[in-house]
């Protein structure tokens, strides 16, 4: 028998409770652990959109001005500069970087393995100008290996190589550290079938593990890319010349006032935005693999 109660509940027999439909549905359909994590998210995010939405309104009431200023040789050159030295120190670190992501993953772990892995993070714990301290005493021309490459005509300081080693040196911790996660998730007996079969650990690497781990490489060098790109600090300790976009910035800043620097900003914002999302959405289709044995 049935009874509905003052709430509006409906009691069953045996005092078993039973919601009426819509407090029901609304019980399954409201998630609050999910709404409240939603609410968090959204108040980080809030900053970001709050900083964006703060440059555009002001730009965006000028737009002859930003034009102007994103149209000047001078910018799209350091826009180019910038990305091309990013990009150059990204190869760098592909051709580097990856045979040491995969002996860290592939060894046991000992003492010498966490000082190596320490070693490596390094450039994410120091200070930027700390990172670019380093790099110049290295590369400058009386620096260890800046004095020799100097001898051979490669020079550093106020130079393009200056800008790529200091890049190379702050994303390097992304890069490895991305693509050895990659290496560790590649089962470990897809390689022993491939031994079993003939092949030798560099056939083995090159047509079983480093395809499988693709998605994690392009990942790394997105975040390495993204990294050497917004570095300040580092690259302007050993190469102030030729001005990447970060320098640029400053100096205009320190000469022409904000204006001009918060309109090259701004088209940095827009462009790396739109080379980002470009970037992201090609991650869903490279290297997806079922790894169910």
């Amino acid at each position: 028998m049935k009874t509905q109660t003052v709430s509006g509940d409906i009691l069953q027999g045996e005092g078993e409770v039973s919601l009426p439909w819509w407090r029901q549905r609304r019980r399954q359909q409201v998630d609050w652990c999910t709404v409240w994590f939603c609410i968090m998210g959204a108040a980080l995010v809030g900053i970001t959109v709050l900083a964006l939405a703060n440059i555009a309104t002001t730009e965006l009431a000028d737009p002859a001005h930003l034009l102007k200023v994103a149209a000047s040789s001078e910018v799209i050159g350091s826009i180019f500069l910038t990305f091309g030295a990013g990009a150059s120190a990204v190869l760098l670190l592909i051709l580097f970087g990856t045979p040491l992501a995969y002996v860290l993953a592939r060894s046991r772990p000992s003492r010498f393995k966490g000082v190596v892995e320490s070693l490596v993070d390094i450039p994410l714990i120091l200070p930027h100008t700390v990172a670019g301290l380093l790099v110049y005493l290295l590369f400058m021309r009386r620096g260890w290996l800046g004095a020799p490459l100097s001898d051979v005509g490669l020079a550093f300081e106020d130079a393009l190589p200056g800008t790529v080693v200091a890049m190379l040196f702050v994303a390097s911790p992304f890069f490895v550290n991305t693509m050895r996660e990659g290496f560790e998730k590649v089962p470990v007996h897809l390689e022993n079938v491939a031994r079993t079969l003939g092949a030798g650990t560099f056939t083995t690497f090159w047509t079983v593990t480093l395809p499988l781990s693709l998605r994690h490489m392009y990942s790394g060098a997105v975040l390495a890319w993204g990294r050497a790109i917004g570095e300040f600090a580092g690259v302007i300790m050993i190469a102030y010349y030729p001005f990447i976009i970060s320098t640029l910035i400053y100096y205009s800043f320190t000469t022409d006032g904000i204006h001009t620097s918060r309109s090259i900003a701004f088209t940095v914002i827009l462009v790396s935005f739109g080379v980002f999302y470009l970037l992201r959405r090609m991650t869903r289709y490279l290297g997806r693999y079922d790894d169910r044995v």
